[in-house]
């Protein structure tokens, strides 16, 4: 045991870190121009403006639902975080055109497994905006959640710590 180990930060067991599933641009929820992300109806959250088409876990977790329109994706990470990744808004009226699923309901996933793409430029041409919100539907649950945004982002960097 070294002489500084106590300055090493170790795991907080309370707090659960929420990775950013798509690159882009992370955003605060109230940029969503849609109500019930914007107002955080569902749960407080943020958002991505996607600059890529490929969506991956945020964390080690299980893989809830995803839906049958294939736009959105809800997992449960192992620390017991409910989020629900959605693509686009009103993307549901696509009936999963423009999505591609890689994974399917109760399969156990690891930060960074690909759970599903989507085909910006063909979203975006049917007039549909691509923000990607990334909501906890358990926020009663915490008493603290921050949100990191006015910022770039990829795949892994951490955009939410949710602490018990």
């Amino acid at each position: 045991m070294g002489m500084f180990d106590f300055l090493k930060k170790k795991p907080n067991e309370n707090v659960d870190v929420i990775a950013a599933p798509v690159a882009g641009e992370a955003v605060a929820s109230s940029e969503i121009n849609d109500p019930t992300f914007g107002e955080e109806m569902l749960g407080k959250g943020l958002a991505i403006k996607p600059s890529d088409t490929k969506v991956y876990a945020p964390f080690d977790g299980t893989v809830a639902m995803v839906f049958d329109t294939k736009h959105a994706v809800s997992l449960v990470s192992e620390k017991g975080a409910e989020v629900l990744i959605h693509i686009g808004l009103d993307t549901v009226s696509l009936k999963g055109e423009h999505f591609t699923t890689h994974v399917e309901n109760g399969v156990i996933v690891k930060k960074g497994d690909l759970l599903l793409e989507f085909d910006k430029e063909a979203i975006k041409e049917a007039g549909f905006d691509t923000i990607v919100p990334i909501v906890i539907c358990n926020t009663d649950e915490y008493k603290d959640v921050k949100r990191i945004t006015g910022m770039e982002v990829k795949p892994g960097d951490t955009i939410m710590e949710l602490e018990k």
